[in-house]
């Protein structure tokens, strides 16, 4: 059965999200899995593996301009590739304010506060650990981003020539005086 994105009826843009490792990460299971719960929360994926050079990560994410970027990690260096691999994004002006989160194994031991706060601090969105209950935030997570995806207005831009003038619609004249009837 194929899956559709849905998509804004006020900005027509679909839930997108790219998928990645860190770069010292060979792990795919969690990249499976991750693909599937994103996909069924009604994101399309794009899932660029394990190992990903954190600058083909950063073209990745420009070129497409996803909805969301997700890192996984099972491997126990998350907290220090991510945070390398956020830094670089966040120096990206088009993806500056992209939802960006880390979730996994991040530490050798379970994820303490110390870290988080490391990780918040490089740019990350959220910090999710490798528990059910971090797993049942992620959920939320994406449950509020598509959200508010789909009821954020973008006006389109507007362009003005050198010559244009800009009146108040209070300064406009009415088609008829205030208690009149037209």
């Amino acid at each position: 059965m194929a899956t559709t994105s849905p998509t804004s009826p006020w900005t027509g843009r679909e839930l997108t999200a790219i998928l990645s490792s860190t770069s010292s990460d060979s792990h795919m299971w969690n990249l499976t899995y991750m693909q599937l719960l994103l996909e069924e929360h009604g994101y399309r994926v794009t899932n660029l593996g394990a190992c990903v050079p954190t600058e083909v990560l950063a073209e990745r994410c420009a070129d497409d301009s996803p909805t969301l970027i997700v890192i996984s990690t099972v491997n126990g260096h998350g907290h220090l590739d991510g945070a390398h691999a956020v830094r670089r994004l966040r120096q990206i002006p088009s993806l500056a304010a992209t939802p960006t989160v880390i979730g996994g194994k991040l530490g050798i031991h379970s994820v303490d506060q110390d870290e988080v706060r490391h990780l918040r601090d490089a740019g990350f969105d959220a910090v999710f650990g490798d528990t059910a209950a971090d797993l049942d935030e992620f959920s939320v997570f994406l449950r509020d981003l598509a959200a508010d995806v789909q009821t954020t207005a973008v006006a389109p831009p507007v362009l003005l020539d050198a010559e244009a003038t800009f009146t108040p619609a209070a300064a406009l004249p009415l088609p008829h005086q205030p208690g009149e009837l037209a």
